[in-house]
């Protein structure tokens, strides 16, 4: 081999060693960088493994929530104000109120029906009918009111618990807390009453559509005029 030719090839040989080592140096410095920008997509790809967010995103779990205040009055040991777990009956509301006098008539109570947040509950007494003049008009944002212990029925503003309703002055809230009357039957009562100037007997009802023999026996006992 001539000398020239040696040299020539030495060349060769330190050219290809330069181009292989520029090549390896190229590709770990490309897999760092692949490396460095896989870790915060990651990260930034994780929120469905951020349990932290949950317990603040989810419904409120404050026992506040879960938790009825009513203002027991009439015939019970303790009238006043009670609190109650969610979900409580009128039962429960009567005995957290020191339980019901002897002189209280619970037969007029659904003793079972579910408490509503905010409602004034009226126990009344044997023989009442006419509501304390106290409670007149003070119905509870929760629709229980003074009428708390109708049978759900949402009792409005200004009815005891099944106090005898007069047909010629009563308004529609009123009329609403009698037994099978929703808002457009006691619009209609309304009706019948600006048509002929007032009730002269309870028996007029039934001339008032939508009132027939059955739903009349249920509230001959509830109203007068």
């Amino acid at each position: 081999m001539s000398p020239r030719t040696a040299v020539l090839l030495a060349g060769l040989v330190v050219l290809v060693a330069g181009v292989v080592v520029a090549v390896g140096s190229w590709s770990g410095a490309s897999s760092s960088a692949g490396g460095a920008g896989n870790g915060p997509l990651s990260v930034a790809g994780a929120p469905s493994a951020v349990p932290s967010r949950s317990p603040g995103g989810g419904p409120p779990s404050s026992s506040a929530a879960q938790l009825v205040v009513v203002h027991v009055v009439g015939a019970v040991a303790r009238p006043g104000v009670v609190t109650l777990p969610g979900g409580s009956r009128v039962s429960d509301a009567v005995e957290r109120a020191g339980s019901a006098r002897d002189d209280a008539d619970l037969a007029r109570l659904n003793l079972a029906r579910v408490l509503v947040d905010g409602e004034r509950l009226y126990v009344p007494t044997v023989g009442e009918t006419d509501i304390p003049a106290a409670l007149e008009g003070s119905g509870g944002s929760g629709g229980g009111g003074a009428g708390a212990g109708s049978d759900g029925a949402g009792g409005g503003a200004g009815s005891a618990v099944d106090a005898v309703v007069d047909l010629n002055t009563a308004d529609q809230t009123l009329l609403e807390t009698l037994p099978g009357i929703g808002p457009s039957l006691a619009g209609r009562i309304l009706a019948w009453r600006d048509e002929h100037g007032r009730f002269a007997a309870v028996e007029d009802l039934l001339d008032v559509s939508g009132i027939g023999d059955v739903r009349f026996a249920e509230l001959r006992d509830r109203v007068r005029v």
